[in-house]
């Protein structure tokens, strides 16, 4: 009898402390006290890491900017080393500059201004436009277009404002020998993704720059055509 007496009483006890109004309102109150500690971590984590990988995209592309000027302060010198064969201590934006440069191109409208790399790869279209096909006009042998790559940055920098040209803009090019080009933009489209058609083609029946950059809103490519200007 004393052993069901006790059992009851305890069962109740406990079942006072689970029910009693003010333990079932200090838990309520901790519940969503930790769970906004959690999401304010969190937040906090997500904000620092996004923060860092801005910092270091801008960074970088600075570093390529810089790089990009660099190249084109020492495009006289680097030409001058290229021609002089007792020189054999050019530093190594020398040896790239003379080795893997072509030439310039200038875009007034868009302010910019860079050297253009030989061949087009990954990494020096990273710092550069790079020739993706053809030639100057005057080293023109079985074709009439020259293209040239770019990255779009969605900034300003590199070929990132091309699709902002217009009919009868100017762009200027200029070779080892100094020799410039000039061209006015004839066409400003887009093409997918895996369409070449514009870098093998020609619309007029005269020299052509083509300009190619990627468009990373809806992945296509955008393209500039460009004739050459009659002297």
């Amino acid at each position: 009898m004393n052993q069901i007496i006790n059992i009851d009483f305890n069962k109740n006890i406990d079942n006072s402390e689970t029910l009693n109004p003010d333990t079932i309102k200090n838990n309520q109150k901790k519940s969503p006290k930790k769970l906004f500690n959690v999401q304010f971590f969190l937040s906090i984590t997500a904000i620092l890491i996004i923060t860092s990988i801005f910092i270091f995209y801008k960074a970088t592309l600075n570093h390529q900017e810089d790089f990009s000027n660099l190249l084109i302060n020492n495009y006289s010198i680097t030409k001058l080393y290229s021609n002089n064969n007792t020189q054999n201590n050019s530093s190594s934006i020398e040896n790239l500059a003379s080795d893997s440069i072509i030439g310039m191109i200038e875009i007034p409208k868009l302010d910019i201004s860079y050297p253009i790399f030989n061949t087009l790869t990954d990494e020096l279209l990273k710092t550069s436009p790079c020739r993706f096909y053809g030639d100057f006009p005057s080293n023109q042998y079985n074709n009439f277009n020259l293209c040239i790559a770019g990255h779009n940055y969605d900034n300003t920098k590199f070929f990132s404002k091309i699709k902002d040209l217009s009919i009868d803009d100017k762009i200027f090019l200029y070779d080892t020998s100094d020799n410039q080009y000039s061209y006015s933009v004839i066409k400003n489209y887009e093409v997918e993704y895996d369409d070449l058609s514009p870098v093998y083609n020609t619309i007029t029946n005269s020299y052509e720059l083509t300009l190619v950059t990627c468009n990373n809103f809806n992945g296509k490519r955008i393209i500039i055509k460009a004739k050459i200007e009659d002297d």
